[in-house]
Order: C-alpha cells, then structure tokens, then sequence
C-alpha cells in the first residue's frame, strides 16, 4: 500500500465527490423538471373570471389547475380540543406514550412508544377570495383527506412526565417497565388561513364550483400555504441542488487536480 503514489484516501474523496455531484445534478434536473410542469398550471381564485372559463370549457370542467383561496366552512367548523377561540376545517389530535423498559443483557433502560392514537376530523369547506366571506363565488373541497401535501399547523403540543408514584415503583419491580411521558398535540387546518388547491375544477348548476382528485390520475394536492410561496419553497429547493452540485464537482476537479500535479511533479523530480 505504500508504494501506491496517490494516498488512497484521496482517491476516495475525488470518487465520492464526483459521485455525490453527479447524484445532486440529477436531483437539480428533477427538481427543474418539476417546476417546469408547475408553472404550466394555470392558477385561479374563486371568483367570476374561474366561472366565466368553466362555463366556456368543454364539459363545464378543467383537468387540471390551480385555486388559491381562504379556507371557510360551509357549516359549523371545528373547534380546537385545547386552544380557545381556535377553529378548523381539518384536525388531527395525537396521543401517544413513552415508555422504558428494562433490558437484562445490557443492563440499560431502552426507550419504546406504544399506545399511540390518531383521530383525524374534518367538515366540509370551501375556498373563497380574501375579503369576500360573504359570497356566492367559492370552490368546495371535495374529499379533502384523500389530498395530499396538507401539513396542518400545530396549534398544541405538551408533553406529561410520568409521577414516580408507589405504583410505578411496583410496575419496574414486576415487569422492567415504567411509564416516562405521554405527549398530546392537536393540528388544524385553520379558518380563515390560505390554501392553494391542484385538482379538477368543476362547475355543477351554473354556479358551484368544485376542487376533486383528477380523473386523468394527476395528484390531487393541497397546500396550506399561498401559491407563490408555493412555488418559491421550489425554487429554493432547485437551488440548493444545484448549488451542491457545485460544490461537489469543484471540490472533486480540486483533489484530482492536486494528484495530476503531484504526480508530474514526481515524474520531472525523476527525470532531473
């Protein structure tokens, strides 16, 4: 091994960077692809002009677009578990514990989640133009669970630390068990926030618009946020790919230029 002239560490490096350069590129070209497609949707608000198109369209109905709006419930929504005066069209509350049991062979205490429970709620809602929540001009989500790309916001999280009580002492002696924590959260899509919508648009009795998954197989996507950000959240993304890329490859061109340079330094000592 010592009689190689490059340090076989070095060769490493100059191969892992070409590789890592050449994976980021491909990630950068994805991710470039991708926007290329998004910015094709044409994008819409629930307002006249999205009415005035549907019933120009063939079918009263657009594949596949775009709709920016505020979230609104169509009826009561639904109020938060734990926070006052908060209230959504989507919850999710989580309850889960945290438990440590007592493992022989290492003589350690391994940590474990177990009774872990999930309760998702929805109502039905539309989208409608900033400041027109009395209207007759919105977009109704249809089946909105089956969407995706919908985070919730956290709205409550709290963590409950287990009492070492008599009847905890009791449990570690009996089974190597005992209770840590249980951790409860609640996340809402909230009234009142922005949401942009990439579905099926259709128009059902000359007026009521309406969000569903496309018929052609294209995700059906809902995305808590507006649909610039949407788009920039992307845009950084690509960036970021493309940027490593760079870096990768320059450090990669680097190493392998310092070896060229050390081995014909090498040759030239030779041939003196």
């Amino acid at each position: 091994m010592s009689d190689l002239p490059v340090n076989p560490l070095v060769l490493i490096g100059i191969g892992s960077s070409f590789a890592f350069s050449g994976l980021f590129y491909k990630l950068y070209k994805e991710k470039k692809e991708e926007l290329k497609k998004l910015k094709e949707i044409p994008i819409f608000k629930p307002d006249q002009h999205l009415v005035k198109i549907l019933r120009a369209s063939p079918h009263k109905r657009l594949q596949y677009v775009a709709v920016e709006g505020l979230v609104q419930a169509d009826g009561e929504p639904l109020a938060s578990q734990f926070v006052p005066r908060c209230f959504g069209v989507i919850q999710k509350i989580a309850v889960e514990e945290h438990w440590k049991y007592w493992n022989s062979l290492t003589k350690t205490w391994n940590s474990r989640t177990t009774n872990r429970k999930e309760t998702n709620n929805t109502v039905p809602f539309s989208l409608v133009s900033p400041g027109a929540y009395i209207t007759d001009l919105y977009v109704k989500i249809q089946n909105p669970l089956e969407a995706s790309g919908c985070d919730l916001e956290r709205v409550y999280f709290k963590v409950r630390r287990a009492e070492e009580g008599l009847v905890n002492v009791m449990m570690q002696g009996i089974n190597g068990e005992k209770p840590v924590a249980m951790e409860e959260s609640e996340e809402l899509l909230r009234v009142g926030s922005t949401l942009t919508g990439f579905g099926e648009v259709v128009l059902e009795g000359g007026q009521v618009m309406r969000l569903q998954a496309p018929q052609d197989g294209r995700k059906f996507i809902l995305v808590p946020t507006d649909y610039r950000s949407f788009m920039d959240r992307h845009e950084k993304t690509a960036s970021m790919w493309k940027a490593l890329t760079a870096v990768t490859g320059i450090t990669g061109a680097s190493l392998l230029a310092k070896v060229i340079y050390g081995l014909v330094g090498k040759q030239d000592d030779k041939s003196k």
